[in-house]
């Protein structure tokens, strides 16, 4: 259950490749704040628990999280081949076509489906780390549920933080998701590409978005073109484990 929406009734499912059926994980329902509250403050736990075991097997792990269609999936394929092992938990209500499409560029994936959920929780990440490879990546990158309001409370057990807008969403919307803003280390501008052809000032964008967030990094790509993505690369390895 989430504050920001209010899902609700629904059921997570994790699908791995050696599995005939989906596995059910957990339900949503309806719940008064202090409800709520507890659930937030359980998701915490299970996070610490996350960190902890990524910590101890020296995985770092990103927490990337956008609006649908901001292209999420797109930079990890140009990405994951420049950064080492890489394991990618997909988030998505429902099919496993991002987890498949990462597969078929040669990249290791697990798709969880999240039903109506609009985000995913420390707890499904903590069933899908059951299926990480061995030996273990160097990087875990999840790839939450497309949404920039509800993943913003929910701590998965990740190391950073990555949000992307495109340019195609428009220039105010860390306005419009401060919460979002306020959560990330790092803001990816993409589609940088299609700035003739929007109307998108990037530079007030920017400004939106650190004045939410004074510390928060800001860098510009386009997945499609490659242009910024070396200036992303050394970030993202300074993350992961010598």
């Amino acid at each position: 259950m989430c504050r920001d929406c209010g899902c609700s009734d629904s059921s997570s499912f994790l699908v791995a490749d050696h599995l005939h059926h989906p596995v059910k994980l957990n339900g949503f329902h309806h719940s008064s704040p202090d409800q709520q509250a507890q659930l937030l403050a359980y998701n915490d736990q299970i996070a610490e628990h996350n960190r902890a075991h990524l910590a101890e097997m020296g995985v770092s792990c990103i927490n990337l999280m956008s609006a649908p269609g901001s292209g999420k999936t797109l930079l990890l394929e140009r990405l994951a081949p420049k950064l080492g092992q890489v394991w990618v938990i997909e988030g998505d209500l429902n099919g496993a076509l991002d987890a498949d499409r990462l597969k078929r560029c040669g990249i290791s994936a697990l798709q969880v489906q999240t039903g109506q959920a609009c985000h995913l929780d420390a707890e499904m990440v903590h069933h899908a780390l059951h299926q990480m490879p061995q030996p273990p990546p160097d990087l875990l990158v999840i790839e939450n549920v497309g949404n920039l309001a509800c993943p913003a409370d929910f701590d998965l057990g990740e190391s950073r933080r990555i949000a992307m807008i495109s340019v195609t969403e428009g220039d105010d919307k860390p306005l419009k998701y401060p919460n979002m803003m306020r959560c990330a280390d790092l803001l990816l501008i993409s589609k940088i590409d299609l700035l003739p052809y929007v109307d998108f000032e990037l530079e007030r964008c920017v400004g939106y978005a650190q004045q939410i967030n004074p510390d928060l990094k800001v860098l510009s790509l386009s997945a499609k073109t490659g242009q910024g993505l070396a200036d992303l690369i050394p970030y993202i390895k300074a993350k992961v484990r010598p």
